[in-house]
């Protein structure tokens, strides 16, 4: 349906109701399971008092430079402090996942009452994949099946903590031309899984999925709804579930702008239309993938594995492009998007915790860089300012930094820095 203006009146009552909900989202009265030994992934997803966020610890700009346990307590008792309770993790491979779970295994020898848990992510490629030459039919048997293995093994040795394993990372979606598989690869791997919970060999109440895009999940077009993507469905224990309007800004920027009727709006009132209309868009993606599930006989519980949003960008959505990156919109998009998630009982890993560099090393302003919630160094984005005025990170440092604001704390010079999204006809065309 065609896109309207979204009525003065009515944006402002929902500007005010989003100032009230985002001081909420870390207000809640405690709903925790009093015993905590037996806290399930059914129990923590979509409970509002287990906040859900996509973790890397890496501070280089190179995953060669592993964060230590020691930074990597620092980091769990800084998300701890925001109600963080359930991280999620990329791959086995590399010490990161171990040493993570080392951590928080110390943490809570130390604090019995501490409490966070995990997601741990296997990655699957196919056969060649990051070559210029990859078999997307085939799968790279050897490096998953380990992938696989090491998951098992620290689902084992960490039960209380390793709640979820998630079989890839968009490993479906055929945008990832490097490496995508197919979802019988998928399926395969989900099976073995559901295997070794039925024998005993996993605790039972372990939850398996695989963390893709909302097209893979029969979101998208007809090329994905395929007879394997429907009996993976049949086969996890949820769909973990990204949407990103922020990239679509730029591909699909049919709902990013202002329109006919907002001309004459106020500044901010122009920026929260804009926004309102990606919150919603990422709403119509998550029900889309609900009713395609629906409509396979399934009914399956449906979680956010990553939605995010950059605070900076000098590539498609900066100031060259759609103009939707910088720090003020990030922390609408945080606030909406947990206002509804927990309203709704979503479980939402936003994406992500801390900016790391190493996604897009050779270009520090790309988006890669700039999604977290904290800066490298530790300094709270516009996001979490509440927090720090709230003293909840009083005492808690990243490599030697106090958690402080970005701008030190001054709204004026961070808005200084918004640009205003384009009025329709000047979007940048779709490349």
């Amino acid at each position: 349906m065609p896109h309207q203006p979204i009525n003065l009146q009515n944006l402002m009552l929902l500007c005010i109701l989003l100032l009230a909900t985002a001081c909420g989202v870390h207000n809640r009265p405690s709903t925790r399971a009093q015993n905590k030994q037996s806290v399930t992934a059914k129990d923590i997803l979509g409970n509002p008092d287990y906040l859900a966020i996509s973790y890397g610890g890496y501070r280089g700009k190179s995953r060669e430079i592993q964060p230590s346990v020691a930074q990597l307590q620092e980091d769990m008792k800084i998300l701890a402090a925001m109600n963080i309770r359930v991280l999620r993790t990329y791959n086995t491979k590399l010490a990161e996942a171990a040493n993570l779970l080392k951590a928080i295994r110390a943490l809570k020898q130390e604090d019995p009452n501490f409490e966070m848990y995990v997601m741990l992510g296997a990655w699957i490629d196919c056969k060649y994949a990051w070559t210029d030459h990859p078999d997307h039919n085939q799968e790279d048997d050897i490096a998953n099946a380990a992938e696989i293995q090491r998951a098992v093994d620290m689902a084992r040795e960490y039960p209380d903590i390793v709640k979820i394993i998630a079989v890839g990372n968009e490993a479906m979606v055929k945008w990832a031309a490097s490496y995508y598989v197919q979802p019988g690869i998928i399926l395969k791997y989900v099976n073995q899984l559901q295997a070794l919970k039925q024998s005993g060999q996993l605790p039972k109440d372990l939850w398996v999925t695989s963390s893709d895009n909302f097209a893979s999940w029969g979101g998208g077009g007809a090329e994905y709804h395929v007879e394997d993507l429907n009996k993976l469905i049949a086969a996890v224990d949820y769909i973990s579930m990204h949407t990103y309007p922020m990239h679509d800004t730029h591909y699909n920027p049919d709902f990013w702008g202002n329109f006919k009727g907002e001309e004459n709006l106020p500044d901010s009132a122009k920026i929260a239309a804009a926004m309102i209309r990606a919150r919603n868009y990422a709403m119509t993606q998550y029900r889309s993938v609900v009713q395609y599930m629906k409509g396979q006989g399934q009914n399956k519980p449906v979680h956010i594995g990553e939605t995010g949003w950059a605070s900076a960008s000098n590539e498609h959505y900066g100031l060259n492009g759609s103009k939707a990156t910088d720090e003020y919109k990030e922390g609408m998009y945080y606030q909406m998007m947990r206002e509804w998630t927990n309203r709704e009982r979503i479980a939402c890993f936003y994406f992500e915790a801390f900016d790391e560099i190493w996604k897009d090393a050779a270009n520090p302003g790309g988006s890669e860089n700039h999604f977290g919630l904290f800066t490298l160094d530790g300094k709270a984005k516009y996001a979490i300012w509440d927090l720090v005025d709230k003293g909840i990170f009083k005492g808690l440092r990243r490599d030697g930094h106090a958690i402080e604001k970005t701008f030190n704390g001054d709204k004026a010079a961070l808005l200084r820095q918004v640009p205003l999204p384009p009025m329709k006809l000047e979007v940048p065309a779709k490349h």
